[in-house]
């Protein structure tokens, strides 16, 4: 009988000396200072630190949305710090859906039209209303932002993100404006639609209780990663401590 192996790991994002330097008034303000990391096709990753410690930058540059200073990021074959306007518009189109701490909905549009404008533009999408039903809004597709709590509100954001099949759901502070029993049911939604649809998936955060559902916890200060530790065994949103 052949063996069995698991299969190698494959790696999503090489990044190797990336820096984000930032002029003022008063001088230069370094976000980022020299970061390597390896991250892993498939694994999710929660960010910690304190406020300009350069988690949000790191993740906005791996998201396309701003640009290194110096270094490299390589997702797969493409060099984001190297990539044209069009590659990253394009890049982002294709592999990457984001959830920020502010819902960013169209206040005019229901659920399901908001989760449309995404599924209308993407290559492969699923239906808008298979994306409200993954995230427990099944009842609720035609209900205007303004007749949704906030927690209601960031889970058609999670739909939104997720209706594209995106190979990366970046998670910006996603329940910083969260009581804790909206915000555990949006984790709950971004821990199931990326197993589900097999996203790498990376967590900004300030509660560090949020460390406990991934793979792998970064910690950052200063605009350096200062230790990165690995869960053993992951807890589900609704298990951890608020």
């Amino acid at each position: 009988m052949l063996s069995q192996e698991a299969a190698a790991p494959v790696t999503a994002f090489d990044i190797r000396g990336l820096a984000k330097v930032y002029a003022t008034g008063a001088g230069e303000v370094h976000a980022l200072r020299g970061v390597d990391l390896e991250i892993l096709k498939g694994e999710t990753l929660v960010l910690l630190g304190p406020s300009g410690s350069g988690k949000s930058t790191l993740l906005n540059i791996l998201g396309g949305l701003d640009r290194a200073t110096s270094g490299t990021a390589r997702f797969h074959d493409l060099d984001i710090t190297a990539a044209s306007d069009a590659e990253l518009t394009r890049y982002r189109r294709a592999s990457v859906g984001f959830i920020f701490q502010f819902f960013n909905l169209v206040p005019s549009l229901t659920a399901l039209e908001n989760v449309a404008l995404i599924t209308e533009i993407a290559a492969n999408p699923m239906p808008p209303e298979e994306a409200l039903a993954r995230v427990g809004l099944a009842e609720r597709l035609n209900h205007f932002p303004a007749q949704l709590s906030g927690g209601e509100q960031q889970r058609v954001a999670v739909a939104r993100a997720i209706a594209k099949r995106p190979e990366l759901l970046f998670c910006d502070e996603p329940t910083g404006s969260l009581d804790s029993e909206s915000g555990v049911r949006v984790l709950e939604a971004i821990a199931s639609v990326s197993r589900e649809v097999g996203a790498t998936t990376m967590i900004v955060s300030h509660n560090t209780e949020i460390g406990a559902m991934a793979d792998r916890v970064i910690r950052f200060r200063d605009g350096r990663i200062a230790g990165i530790a690995r869960n053993t065994t992951k807890v589900a949103p609704s298990e951890m401590a608020w």
